[in-house]
């Protein structure tokens, strides 16, 4: 099992910044990913970005240039910097890690909510 806790979400005015972080624990692999799904009200829970033990990051369009995704050097930990944020922004956010090959597990999810 992989427990994973996540922490950063909040308010914030459109233009503005926020910094999410999940940390892992657990029975992790040597090889994995870690990343990032949000879901709005009414809408299907969606990638917004992914790292991989080696490196590699994968970002969906709607936040390309605005977001950046990065693990710390345990890579056990792995954050999200958001940049200018956008009302279409606001959602829950939830950590996914999955062992490669292996089951993926997801954090509670954190509210982010972008105001006008």
């Amino acid at each position: 099992q992989v427990q994973l806790v996540e922490s950063g979400g909040g308010l914030v005015q459109a233009g503005g910044s926020l910094r999410l972080s999940c940390a892992a624990s657990g029975r992790i692999f040597s090889i994995n990913a870690m990343g990032w799904y949000r879901q709005a009200p009414g809408k299907q829970r969606e990638l917004v970005a992914s790292i991989t033990t080696g490196g590699t990051t994968n970002y969906a369009d709607s936040v390309k240039g605005r977001f950046t995704i990065s693990r710390d050097n345990a890579k056990t930990t792995v954050y999200l910097q958001m940049n200018s944020l956008k009302p279409e922004d606001t959602a829950v956010y939830y950590c996914n890690f999955r062992n490669i090959p292996g089951n993926g597990y997801w954090g509670q999810g954190t509210q982010v909510t972008v105001s006008s």
